[in-house]
C-alpha cells in the first residue's frame, strides 16, 4: 500500500517545496523576487545569453513559469533580450548592468541560506546528498 511518509517522490516535493518557501521569504522581502526570477538571475549569471527554451531545459521549470519570469525581470530591467545566433527573430536573454548588481548582493545571501540549512549535516553527508540528487535527477530523465 502507499504511504506517502515512505514515498521518495512526495518526501522529496515536500522537502523542496519547505527549502524554497524558506529561501523565497528572503529573496521577496530583500530583493523583491519570487524563486523563478532569482533562479533565471542565477542562471543567467553563469551563462548569458540562454533562449527561453534553454532557460526550461537548464532549470526545470516549465515554459510559462519561465515566460512570466523573464517577463518580470524584463519589466525591472534586470534582463535584456538580445539577438541569437543568425536568426533575427530568435531572442536569448542576459543580465543587464543592474541585473548583475543585483546578483552580486544576492549570491552571498544565498550562500549564507545554503550553508546555514546545510550546517545541520555534515559534510560527508552533503556531498553523498549531492551525489545521490544527482543519480536521481538523471533516472527522472530517462524515465521519460
Amino acid at each position: 500500500m502507499l504511504r506517502l511518509d515512505n514515498f521518495l517522490p512526495y518526501q522529496l516535493s515536500v522537502t523542496s517545496n519547505a527549502v524554497s518557501s524558506a529561501i523565497a521569504r528572503t529573496y521577496e522581502v530583500l530583493f523583491g523576487l519570487r524563486v523563478p526570477e532569482w533562479r533565471l538571475i542565477a542562471v543567467l549569471a553563469e551563462e548569458e545569453g540562454l533562449t527561453q527554451q534553454a532557460l526550461v531545459a537548464r532549470t526545470e521549470m516549465d515554459k510559462m513559469t519561465v515566460s512570466r519570469a523573464a517577463q518580470a525581470l524584463a519589466e525591472r530591467g534586470l534582463v535584456t533580450r538580445v539577438q541569437h545566433g543568425t536568426d533575427k527573430r530568435s531572442r536569448a536573454l542576459a543580465l543587464s548592468g543592474e541585473g548583475r548588481a543585483l546578483y552580486a548582493q544576492i549570491a552571498p545571501k544565498a550562500l549564507e541560506l545554503e550553508a546555514r540549512l546545510l550546517n545541520t549535516i555534515g559534510t560527508r553527508e552533503v556531498e553523498q546528498l549531492r551525489k545521490t540528487l544527482a543519480k536521481l535527477k538523471a533516472a527522472s530523465h530517462a524515465l521519460r
